[in-house]
């Protein structure tokens, strides 16, 4: 079919970043994450026009999915974030906010992207190797013979989301939820490779959050109507299961991996009812105890397994098939045909279980991998922002637990670093430069270039006008409210730092965030004693901020190298 319309020349724009254009959208990017960064971040309702779901959420992981961005640039900076987010589940602001400032601090300078990009490559090869060494000042161990470090760890997830509405209390109480049920997916007698197990997220929506509660094993919601149905199973050995992904109701168009064979004049109806009985025939036969069904069971077939004291629980849906599988080691059949007694598995215990106004049949594990996290909260828009920052906080333990080791939060690592970085090109520029055709005024101009974008992103910590202060020895962040008087003297302010490592009781010189001082080494070899000493730290996931910093720079390295966009417009 020939086209009705003229195909349209596509669009070729040159120097992209040099639109004004692009950097107001650029700009405005920047200040919706800047505006959601930290505890006291700015919410943000996100909807469609012609109505529908609204959206109330300060995380990354929300606010970039419901964001409709058009510019390529915006996409691809967008979509960095999210792939990183979708792998780590945290830092996706901190990546975000860093990106747009690397990117506008850069244009300023009016060096070329070759120099720019090598020397920006360098400052991070710089800061990861100097947060993997062992004199790393910002990097603490995460001991798993001892919960205060893994608390402090989700307790500061948690504490950054303010859309899910905890009081202190509550924190705590989901914090040690959340560590329970991230234990509880770890096998004990694991040996080598461990594979971990995994924590279902019931919801209870409108109960208080103080009543959520982790349990071994599986729930499964059913009406009371339903419960009041099932027999009690009284066996002293563990429950024989078996697991069906295919349909039991008899319908013809769906027989699974298997086929119906019939003679002539024989009604389909009734073949196929007879196949079904015959299999619960077997099933009786080799002592199945329970029968689970993601989809539907023939009622009469439903009968008969409940005349012989076999639980029969259908319409499981997708989602509990794989936790299924893990937790009874049953191997799901997709047939109505003879089954291997290798495809059954196992559960200890079956029993009933009622929270709120909700009814469950709660399957009890005979080794505790499985867990349901039952999640409770007072609002739709609240439960759902816990939801992800209990799946963030579960994720970030798990990549803990592969590489145990935590950075200092609260904005002291940035500005550690920053300190950092800057003694390092202002004291040693050669070790970085080398062999490369670069000057060491344009190492200076990109470092702080780099070292004020981490400064930013910090300084996106405080939204209610208050002034941030950096110390002169170990180079970590110090908040002062805004009404705080100007001539005072500072240990009088400063309670303790943002991580909450040090207090101001120490002899400690400070200096504005981004004031002219000359550059210092910050104080590097944490020492193990001060972080046993404090019990209430702000922490970040180390793997998490790498990956974050990495793709931060590499993403703005990316933009900043564009010389033309090509855009289809037909």
């Amino acid at each position: 079919m020939s086209r009705l319309d003229a195909k349209k020349p596509s669009l070729c724009k040159s120097e992209p970043l040099t639109s004004e254009r692009v950097r107001t959208t650029l700009s405005v990017l920047k200040r919706i994450v800047t505006s959601c960064y930290g505890p006291s971040g700015r919410l943000k309702q996100l909807h469609n026009g012609s109505g529908g779901y609204v959206c109330t959420t300060s995380q990354s992981s929300a606010l970039l999915s419901h964001l409709s961005v058009t510019h390529p640039i915006l996409k691809i900076l967008t979509a960095s974030v999210q792939n990183h987010v979708s792998s780590f589940s945290d830092c996706g602001l901190f990546t975000a906010i860093l990106c747009c400032n690397l990117i506008e601090n850069v244009q300023r300078l009016g060096l070329t992207p070759t120099s720019v990009i090598r020397l920006n490559t360098h400052l991070l090869s710089l800061c990861i190797s100097y947060l993997k060494s062992e004199t790393c000042g910002c990097r603490i161990p995460v001991d798993f013979s001892s919960t205060q470090i893994l608390l402090c760890l989700v307790r500061s997830i948690l504490t950054s989301k303010p859309a899910c509405t905890l009081t202190r209390a509550e924190t705590e109480h989901i914090s040690a939820l959340i560590l329970r049920a991230f234990l509880l997916t770890i096998p004990e007698n694991a040996e080598g490779h461990i594979i971990l197990g995994k924590c279902l997220i019931v919801p209870l929506k409108g109960q208080r959050v103080i009543d959520s509660t982790v349990l071994p094993g599986i729930l499964i919601e059913m009406s009371d109507v339903q419960l009041m149905r099932l027999l009690p199973i009284k066996k002293s050995a563990a429950l024989k299961v078996a697991l069906f992904c295919t349909t039991l109701s008899g319908d013809i168009s769906d027989t699974g991996e298997g086929t119906v064979v019939l003679s002539y004049g024989v009604s389909l109806e009734n073949a196929v009812l007879d196949q079904l009985l015959n299999l619960g025939r077997q099933l009786v036969s080799d002592h199945v105890d329970l029968v689970l069904c993601q989809k539907v069971i023939h009622p009469s077939l439903k009968q008969f397994l409940n005349m012989h004291r076999v639980i029969a629980i259908d319409r499981i849906g997708v989602t509990l098939m794989e936790p299924l599988t893990k937790m009874t080691g049953t191997q799901p059949i997709g047939s109505l045909g003879s089954i291997s007694p290798n495809s059954y598995g196992s559960v200890k215990d079956v029993c009933t279980a009622k929270f709120g106004s909700k009814h469950f049949v709660h399957l009890i594990p005979n080794e505790a991998t499985i867990c349901s996290l039952l999640l409770c909260n007072r609002n739709d828009a609240a439960w759902d922002e816990l939801k992800l920052t209990c799946q963030a906080a579960l994720h970030v333990l798990q990549l803990t637990l592969k590489e145990p080791w935590a950075l200092l939060g609260g904005g002291c690592t940035e500005t550690h670093l920053a300190a950092y970085i800057r003694h390092k090109t202002h004291n040693n520029p050669e070790s970085i430069l080398k062999d490369d055709e670069c000057t060491q005024t344009e190492l200076q101009l990109i470092a702080e270039a780099f070292c004020s974008a981490l400064e930013s992103v910090v300084g996106s910590l405080e939204h209610d006008g208050g002034e941030i202060l950096t110390d002169m020895k170990y180079g970590h962040l110090w908040s002062v409210q805004a009404d705080s008087p100007c001539l005072v003297n500072w240990p009088d302010l400063l309670s303790q730092c943002g991580c909450g490592l040090y207090n101001s009781r120490e002899e400690l010189s400070w200096s504005f965030l981004r004031s002219t001082h000359h550059p210092f080494v910050p104080q590097t070899c944490l020492s193990h004693e001060a972080v046993g000493s404090v019990s209430n730290l702000t922490l970040d996931c180390l793997t998490a901020k790498l990956s974050g910093l990495q793709v931060a720079v590499e993403t703005a390295n990316l933009i900043l190298d564009l010389s033309y966009v090509i855009e289809d417009t037909n």
